[in-house]
């Protein structure tokens, strides 16, 4: 038996030349992807390569958000989602358990409160569901959806205070669910 061990029988010069590109494609391909990963390293500061020469450049809407299609991005999305559903349950939480306001008694800013609570007795609920309430309730007054005077509030020192649910549920419902899903779709499909 003579000949090249390597040499496929019926082997043309057509299906190794196919090969062999095929295996320069890959080749290709994984240095591409190598020197990318090696690029974000040197403006990573938490990796052993960060180059602090290097000045990353960003434009306004870049500024400050996770790189597109990365973890942190993906990460992001769910928590955001994740709060919007938090803060649902809140107003459901103040709609079960508050009682309907008098109408005629409230100021003309809080004509549209549907239900009303002391925070006191919200706190005295909420506390073996969560330990996020005073969190909770700043990000739902900041989306309109409940009412309270004061910066923050504070447990003993703040229990009387009245906390007004601003739209009815199915509205706060909606809104909640809108803005989880928007969250989510905001960022494209999870990495690998």
């Amino acid at each position: 038996m003579s000949g090249n061990f390597l040499t496929i029988p019926g082997d043309d010069q057509v299906q190794r030349r196919s090969r062999s590109s095929s295996l320069t494609d890959l080749i290709s391909a994984f240095d591409t992807k190598a020197q990318a990963h090696s690029d974000l390293q040197k403006v990573t500061a938490f990796s052993g390569s960060f180059d602090k020469s290097h000045k990353p450049t960003f434009s306004k809407d870049e500024y400050g958000k996770p790189i597109p299609g990365s973890m942190t991005e993906f990460r992001g999305a769910e928590a955001q989602a994740r709060v919007c559903t938090e803060m649902k349950e809140l107003c459901e939480i103040i709609n079960e358990y508050g009682k309907t306001p008098c109408k005629s008694l409230l100021p003309p800013e809080l004509k549209d409160a549907t239900k009303v609570i002391s925070f006191g007795e919200l706190f005295t609920i909420y506390t073996v569901i969560s330990d996020k309430l005073v969190g909770l309730l700043l990000r739902t007054r900041k989306h309109q959806l409940t009412y309270f005077e004061g910066e923050v509030l504070f447990q003993k020192r703040d229990d009387d205070v009245p906390v007004f649910l601003m739209q009815t549920i199915q509205d706060i419902r909606a809104y909640c669910d809108n803005k989880a899903m928007q969250a989510r779709r905001s960022v494209s499909p999870m990495p690998q």
